[in-house]
């Protein structure tokens, strides 16, 4: 497959330019983004009726128009990994757990999620091979997080596990929203992405990274940096310390755009949560 066929897709989410990316991939669509994003998506696909979403998993600004998506194209195929399979068929506990989040701003954000029935579904375990697309498993940033590897392109969509970073700006940052990091797992999900070799990572916020090496390698260093700092901080401070540092790299309008990509105001929560339970581990 030509390169030419790997579409970036801005779905401008509340109407903002470079938050959230799709990518359109021949027929395949990765990562379609919430509902509330849908008319600058099906603007971007151009007439294009897709025939699968690969989801890297199930979070809301990268799938929650899964299942509008499917009410409008019937035949719509939706990869997905098996453990977020079925809160796309059934989205009660998904919802509940965005709410705890983002309380009364969930319709402004994210629209309508309707459920996925169930035939529509491809489970996913990490290891296939669907036509040109090999899938691995990557959990850390979530559980239920794939990856997948295009090698006629030899280009990674790679979901949040890769980061956030909003070019043409430099910053790389680990989302580590709730509720389940990980810091092990997405280490060692960085390597299998870097043992693919890519020439591009494909980032749903937002863009494409053309120096893969470089990139993951600040990404290994930024979530032990935030980490640690999580273990020493109380959330204020850390919330400070977090937006001064990015913006003194990138302004505060670039650091806007990695407000609304990453979700700010929960990359302590994430992290503070993943001690807890490391500290609980270590006191059974």
């Amino acid at each position: 497959m030509s390169r030419d066929l790997l579409r970036p897709l801005d779905v401008r989410h509340l109407g903002h330019a470079r938050v959230i990316c799709a990518w359109l991939v021949g027929d395949v669509l990765v990562d379609p983004g919430p509902s509330s994003s849908l008319p600058a998506l099906l603007e971007g696909l151009a007439g294009v009726r897709p025939r699968a979403l690969a989801l890297t998993h199930i979070h809301l600004d990268h799938a929650g128009g899964a299942g509008t998506l499917v009410a409008r194209w019937p035949e719509l195929e939706v990869w997905v990994h098996e453990r977020g399979a079925p809160h796309l068929v059934d989205p009660e506990r998904l919802l509940a757990s965005a709410t705890r989040l983002y309380g009364d701003e969930m319709e402004r954000l994210w629209g309508e999620v309707l459920p996925v029935p169930e035939a529509n579904i491809h489970a996913l375990h990490g290891g296939e091979q669907i036509g040109p697309f090999e899938v691995a498993y990557t959990p850390g940033h979530a559980s239920h997080h794939v990856s997948y590897w295009h090698a006629d392109t030899r280009t990674a969509f790679v979901g949040d596990v890769a980061g956030v970073r909003i070019e043409p700006l430099h910053y790389i940052l680990a989302p580590t929203v709730p509720p389940d990091i990980d810091i092990e797992r997405w280490h060692a999900s960085i390597d299998v992405i870097r043992a693919w070799r890519p020439e591009r990572l494909a980032l749903t916020h937002f863009g494409v990274a053309a120096d893969p090496d470089a990139h993951l390698d600040t990404l290994d260093m930024q979530l032990d940096r935030w980490a640690a700092r999580a273990r020493e901080l109380e959330r204020e401070q850390f919330g400070s310390e977090l937006l001064a540092d990015i913006e003194q790299h990138c302004g505060k309008a670039g650091a806007t755009l990695y407000h609304l990509g990453a979700a700010l105001d929960y990359i302590y929560d994430g992290l503070a949560r993943y001690w807890s339970k490391r500290d609980a581990q270590a006191t059974a």
